[in-house]
């Protein structure tokens, strides 16, 4: 498979081409807005109208910030495309779906596959346990993450929100609240510093019990273990809108 990476000097950039080289991969070019004629191993460019390699998919680490740059391009190369970032507004993300129509995008704001199997199993607790239990959802990351709360915990919420209905609505942290919580609210907790990796966790609180989902990464190459299970699902894939769960649907079929 070949590879174009976005993002391809910061550290999931340089995780990811590590990886896809040990897995014998072959990363043709890679895309970086800081890209001043370093030493990498492999083409860089520092703007995506540069790049003259063909390849298989554009796999993005980068931020959210240069999407409209990375669509144009991909559209004109009909790139398939793996987004891992994170911070998408509301119109990038109805840019995405208008671009989905030409290309198969697979989208995820955590390219870990136990965080799509923890996904699943929030809807199921939240359909089986419902009003009955207070949900709560806890993030931690390194100090330099940009965006709060994570995408991943946004994911959370929005799946737990349709699972109940949608009947339900955020709270982000509870400074200066001064009513009793009450059964349409979610809360949303964000944690920055040090170097935390990431740390998801979704908490059900009932009458006399609690029930916690806790996803802990330990290290950064699982996320580009994922990204590289993504783009090798979406070789063949008609245009279209995917997530890291199509990913665990065709594996468990």
């Amino acid at each position: 498979m070949k590879i174009i990476i976005g993002g391809a000097l910061g550290r999931m950039g340089k995780e990811l081409a590590g990886m896809a080289t040990d897995a014998g991969e072959q990363i043709v070019c890679g895309v970086d807005v800081a890209y001043q004629g370093q030493e990498i191993g492999f083409p860089l460019v520092n703007e995506y109208a540069l790049i003259t390699a063909g390849a298989d998919v554009l796999i993005d680490f980068s931020r959210a910030d240069g999407l409209p740059a990375l669509l144009t391009y991909a559209l004109a190369a009909r790139m398939p495309l793996v987004l891992c970032a994170t911070g998408y507004s509301e119109a990038e993300q109805r840019d995405i779906t208008k671009a989905a129509e030409t290309l198969p995008i697979l989208q995820s704001a955590n390219m870990s596959l136990g965080i799509s199997v923890m996904r699943q199993l929030a809807v199921i607790a939240a359909r089986a346990l419902g009003d009955g239990y207070d949900v709560e959802i806890i993030e931690k990351h390194h100090r330099r993450k940009l965006d709060s709360p994570s995408g991943t915990a946004l994911m959370f919420y929005d799946a737990v929100r349709q699972a109940k209905g949608g009947t339900v609505r955020p709270v982000y942290g509870r400074q200066g609240l001064t009513q009793q919580r009450t059964n349409e609210e979610i809360g949303l907790h964000a944690v920055r510093g040090g170097t935390v990796a990431g740390e998801h966790e979704i908490g059900f609180y009932g009458n006399g019990e609690e029930i916690l989902l806790t996803h802990r990464a330990e290290n950064r190459a699982l996320f580009a273990q994922g990204a590289l299970r993504a783009a090798r699902f979406l070789a063949g894939k008609p245009a279209g809108r995917y997530t890291m769960e199509d990913v665990v649907g065709e594996m468990l079929s």
